[in-house]
């Protein structure tokens, strides 16, 4: 009866995923322990931990082998929830709240199963080959698989082996299999995900044989993994960024616009260029600073650390300029130490560099010269790096820029001081963001550091890291897959992957593609025009037609700053990505490989341009929502894709029915920015019963200001009462934060007819803010905010 019962089992399964099994491992017995459970087999022993109900550890322990507790991804700590065991003689089962893992005897196999619903089970599990050891996992056929870090393969990244070595692509177009980040993530349609917590490099196989196999491939390391489960993509996406750690909140300017090329050769060039843009009144808050700050040369200088005193004779002073003017200073560095440098012999004499095997400085050769690497895995190497960091900063430097990380040049017998190159290769960019993030909150503990890098790991973003999209071709084939790299990599915690505006490589001066790349820069989470010199990248250095087109989407950027910082505070505290890709609104699997229309937060949906010379483009709008043009309120039923017609002004931007967009004037920099006063626009949609939004704020600069009650949240509720329509605004003000009255312009669209009446309080209000050309009403508030407000309208 209990083979039979064992067979039943299996035969269902069979049903809805390919079975496979590891014939040769033997279940022998299951312990349990406070926090895990241990199942002996006759070839090594499976730990099961638990981090909450809703992500489920695995470990595989090689008989003769010790396990390595040591996770460079995850900060979530193991939490302790009630696991009971069943057992027969042919089938052990763990039971918890949401999971079920079931272990089938003989053969033996492992399934994860999530609210009754099977997720995945090993395939032979872990196995070892002439070449690696691997983990792997069955598929149903059907499945659309995500992740693996950024690429350019399509949404579903299904039939693909993906290496997992980071490697810059230069001059990528609409195909790219390996860039700066490898990350060992994979998301599921059947909602689920898959991380395999360990960093040497090997392979992620999404069933490149075409036999429903899902598998990891490893040098070496821990046979580590998380099954992470959910009820909706935004949960099962903050489940796996709680793992791995939440992004801090980054300060407001980092949302504005950045001026940066390769590169500015002078401290005169970057005070004119500065100055040129305020005379032009486009509005800039931060200057970069590529090479060129600690030498002449593109080669031979690498490594100095120091500003090139010809060139640039009063850093201080500049920096100190600049920040007067409210312009912000980024420095690039690279972790590379060239013998020519500066600081070549005291990088020896320290001993901080990366080594041979008869452990002396490895040196070799690459673009910018003969080189060594600082070792940041030693404890001396990370110091010398960040003592160089904390000099820099004490000349007013507000932010770093991490170049080169992957590292660019990693010779694999070179040795470092926790392991091999290829061992720590992936993590190498992850523990320079984390040396610079740890020495801010060291010395620098109330400020948000600013970290730009192009290469990093699982849970980078819990370190600050801002990745880009790295050294994209300046064409329309490297502009058409930039949805595709960011919507992917803010699911797998990155949410702030972006673009360098404009394209970087190649000398190709196309002004069309120019504009275009800017309005998509509107909705994207960092605005960097950024090129190499052949081409300017600054709208200044453009002509008028294209300087204006380009001011536009740039001011329409900092009207949109409350909206996008209160999406980075979303982020920061649910690690719910800024971009978004349409499934997250539906769950259907249909638009799982749409990326050219992508939800930037919940309110807005955006079709960026991506050919030249088209007059129309087809839109996909999501069912369940109305979406109204942002630009002219035309109206636009959910549930269609849609040919609409193109303009040189602006890219397809829709809004949903019943969302609230706060607004403000366009400034030259946030260093003017208050929520003092602001236009608070609301879509009426008569389908929409209730709605309600919040907007969180801050000083923009305070680390941690949110857990130090220095905020204040506004919160606006629509709802429609009988014969009266509604706003409430109410406010959450932190302890530490000082309220203020608030001159809010609350702007009604689509309002179709003169309202009967409009009440704040119990005072009614004369209409004469209502447009019937523009169908809109609009009633000025004057709001203490430390008492409520309710507006009432009558239609």
């Amino acid at each position: 009866m209990k083979i039979l019962k064992l067979f039943i089992f299996l035969f269902s399964i069979s049903t809805t995923i390919f079975y496979a099994q590891n014939s040769d491992r033997k279940f022998e017995s299951i312990s349990k322990y406070k926090n895990y459970v241990e199942v002996k087999t006759n070839d090594g022993v499976y730990k099961f931990q638990s981090y909450g109900n809703k992500i489920i550890e695995t470990s595989f322990i090689p008989t003769g082998q010790i396990f390595n507790s040591n996770s460079h991804a995850v900060v979530l700590k193991p939490k302790v929830v009630e696991m009971n065991i069943i057992e027969t003689d042919d089938l052990t089962e763990i039971k918890m709240l949401d999971f079920l893992v079931k272990i089938a005897h003989s053969p033996f196999q492992i399934f994860y199963y999530y609210k009754g619903n099977l997720l995945t089970s090993e395939k032979n599990g872990y196995s070892k080959n002439d070449e690696y050891e691997v983990l792997d996992f069955n598929l149903t056929n059907d499945e659309i698989l995500m992740g693996g870090g950024a690429r350019v393969l399509g949404m579903n990244r299904r039939g693909n082996r993906l290496q997992l070595y980071n490697r810059a692509h230069y001059g990528y177009e609409t195909h790219s299999e390996l860039m700066n980040f490898s990350i060992p993530l994979v998301y599921s349609s059947k909602m689920y995900a898959i991380h395999f917590d360990n960093a040497p490099i090997g392979y992620l196989d999404l069933d490149s044989k075409t036999d429903n196999t899902l598998a990891y491939e490893t040098i070496s390391g821990r046979k580590t993994y998380q099954i992470i489960a959910g009820d909706d993509w935004k949960e099962l996406i903050e489940n796996y960024v709680k793992l791995t750690g939440f992004q801090p909140l980054i300060p407001r300017w980092a949302l504005g616009n950045f001026s940066s090329r390769f590169g500015y050769h002078s401290q005169k060039e970057i005070i004119e260029t500065i100055d040129t843009f305020i005379e032009e009144e486009i509005p800039v808050d931060a200057v970069i600073l590529d090479l060129y700050w600690f030498g002449k040369e593109m080669k031979g200088t690498m490594g100095n650390f120091e500003f090139e005193k010809d060139s640039f004779p009063n850093p201080k002073r500049m920096i100190s300029d600049l920040k007067e003017k409210g312009v912000n200073t980024i420095l690039i560095t690279e972790p590379f130490v060239l013998t020519t440098s500066k600081n070549w012999n005291n990088a020896v004499e320290k001993d901080i560099l990366g080594k041979t095997k008869e452990g002396k400085p490895y040196t070799y050769d690459f673009y910018f010269g003969n080189t060594g690497l600082i070792d940041i895995f030693k404890p001396e190497g990370n110091k010398w790096f960040w003592d160089i960091y904390k000099d820099l900063k004490s000349y007013g430097v507000a932010g770093w820029w991490g170049d080169l990380g992957e590292p660019e040049v990693h010779p694999s017998d070179l040795l470092h001081y926790t392991g091999t190159a290829d061992e720590v290769h992936n993590i190498y960019g992850h523990n320079w963001a984390k040396l610079i993030a740890k020495g801010y909150e060291k010395e620098f503990s109330n400020e948000r550091p600013f970290i730009l890098m192009r290469a990093g790991y699982s849970g980078s973003q819990h370190y600050g890291m801002i990745p880009w999209s790295g050294d994209v071709n300046r064409t329309w084939g490297g502009l058409k897959p930039q949805m595709e790299i960011s919507l992917q990599m803010g699911m797998q915690g990155m949410a702030f992957m972006h673009s360098d505006l404009g394209g970087f490589a190649g000398a190709n001066l196309d002004d069309e593609l120019y504009t275009r790349w800017l309005q998509y820069g509107v909705f994207q989470p960092i605005y960097r025009p950024h090129a190499q010199e052949d081409v300017p990248s600054e709208p200044i250095f453009r002509d008028e037609k294209t300087k204006e087109l380009a001011k536009k989407s740039i001011e329409l950027r900092y009207r949109l700053l409350p909206y996008n910082y209160n999406l980075a505070f979303e982020n920061n505290q649910k690690g719910t990505p800024l971009m978004r890709p349409l499934f997250f609104e539906e769950g259907n699997e249909s638009l799982m490989e749409v990326d050219k229309t992508y939800l930037w937060g919940d309110s807005f949906l955006v079709s960026p341009v991506t050919s030249a010379g088209i007059k129309e483009q087809k839109v996909v709008f999501p069912k369940g929502s109305n979406w109204y043009n942002f630009y002219t309120n035309e109206k636009v039923e959910g549930g269609q894709i849609k040919t609409v017609h193109l303009n040189k002004e602006s890219i397809p931007t829709y809004v949903r029915g019943g969302a609230f967009i706060p607004l403000i004037e366009s400034i030259q920099n946030t260093s003017s920015y208050n929520l003092n006063t602001f236009d608070l626009h609301f879509y009426y949609d008569e389908t929409v019963t209730e709605s309600e939004y919040k907007l969180y704020n801050d000083d923009g600069e305070t680390k941690d200001a949110f857990e130090k009650e220095m905020f204040e949240i506004l919160e606006f509720e629509a709802e429609q009462e009988k014969r009266w329509f509604e706003i409430d605004f109410e406010a959450e003000i932190g302890s530490e934060f000082k309220s203020s009255t608030k001159q809010i312009n609350l702007i009604i669209h689509n309002v179709s007819k003169f309202p009967k009446k409009v009440k704040i309080g119990n005072k009614s209000l004369q209409n004469g803010g209502y447009s019937s050309k523009n169908k809109t009403l609009i009633i000025p508030v004057n709001w203490n905010n430390s008492k409520d407000i309710e507006i009432k309208i009558k239609f």
